[in-house]
């Protein structure tokens, strides 16, 4: 079964704010099944454009990825996010 991915491109407006968001994302995504393969780090955009910060997570599956992006106590995480940053969060099937 392919997995799943949670892709985000992150523009940060609030610096001062935005690590608690991190803080709670951490152990919250490890507990739903979830692996940051990317998350920040140095980075050069070639062509277009995109956010300042991107992140990748990788889960057991696509439904698995999905159901941890809309859980519950993920959305009120969110919530922080959405009050320090700007996002466009995508969640997609890896290759079979």
């Amino acid at each position: 079964m392919p997995k799943g991915y949670i892709i985000a491109h992150i523009n940060v407006t609030n610096p001062d704010g935005y690590p608690e968001y991190v803080r709670h994302t951490t152990p919250l995504m490890a507990r739903l099944g979830g692996t940051f393969i990317v998350r920040g780090g140095r980075n050069e955009v070639v062509e277009g454009s995109s956010g300042d910060r991107h992140v990748v997570i990788e889960f057991p599956s696509y439904a698995e990825a999905l159901a941890a992006y809309n859980h519950p106590e993920y959305q009120k995480v969110a919530d922080i996010r959405r009050a320090n940053s700007d996002a466009t969060f995508i969640v997609v099937e890896g290759a079979p």
